[in-house]
């Protein structure tokens, strides 16, 4: 895993997507203490996010593993009418990966979780951001100044670590091709607390499992045929 800290105790950004739930396998196999963090702002697929995270973690219980911190940023009176919020025209199948923009979305949820770790003495805050994440606030250019942001803030420094920054999708899933993965979850549209299978999250999602032959065992609130899954149209 590169650009990992040695240090054996980190807090860690956990959506409760496949790639946070393998980041957080990793770091507790390797004998880290990981402080997990859900920062709740208010999406609409959050309360079934959330579900899917306090579920995970019943399933990871060990020594190392910390009791979930959650974390309100409210963007309602920022965000409006975003459809992050409303829920209309979300970005489906057939949409890049740009079309999933939320306008300043890391150092959103960055910085409770980096406070609370200063505050906490911890030093290190983990993210399992990959390598084809296309927007300007996952670049190392943009973590480094913001380090130092925080550094001036806080008259102490937090390294936000990504040990995952040069894997893409398949990469971890097949790191976490162990686990039960069927608990994760990342649907923008969430249907009754399941994966809507239409949105631009489920068709990553179902391609990252099909690239690399491993069953999907996700439930889908709709069915999509293999290879519409297969070519994300």
């Amino acid at each position: 895993m590169p650009n990992l800290p040695h240090h054996p105790e980190t807090g860690l950004l956990l959506s409760g997507g496949i790639d946070s739930a393998v980041l957080l396998d990793q770091l507790l196999a390797r004998g880290w203490q990981v402080t997990p963090f859900y920062v709740r702002t208010g999406c609409v697929w959050q309360t079934s996010e959330l579900a899917a995270v306090e579920r995970f973690l019943a399933g990871m219980e060990q020594p190392g593993l910390k009791e979930l911190v959650v974390l309100d940023v409210p963007l309602e009176d920022l965000y409006g009418n975003h459809w992050s919020l409303t829920g209309t025209d979300v970005p489906d199948e057939q949409t890049p990966d740009e079309a999933v923009y939320l306008p300043g979305h890391n150092p959103l949820i960055l910085m409770k979780p980096a406070i609370w770790c200063r505050m906490h003495g911890i030093g290190h805050l983990t993210l399992a951001t990959l390598s084809n994440n296309p927007f300007s606030d996952a670049t190392p250019a943009f973590f480094a100044r913001f380090e130092e942001m925080l550094h001036e803030a806080m008259g102490g420094r937090v390294q936000i670590a990504r040990p995952f920054e040069q894997l893409k999708k398949n990469q971890v899933l097949e790191m976490g091709g162990h686990l039960p993965l069927e608990l994760t979850f990342s649907c923008l549209a969430p249907v009754d607390g399941l994966h809507c299978g239409h949105c631009n999250k489920c068709a990553e999602r179902r391609r990252a499992f099909l690239e690399i032959g491993i069953d999907d065992a996700t439930e889908y609130a709709a069915a999509v045929p293999a290879d519409v899954a297969r070519s994300g149209g």
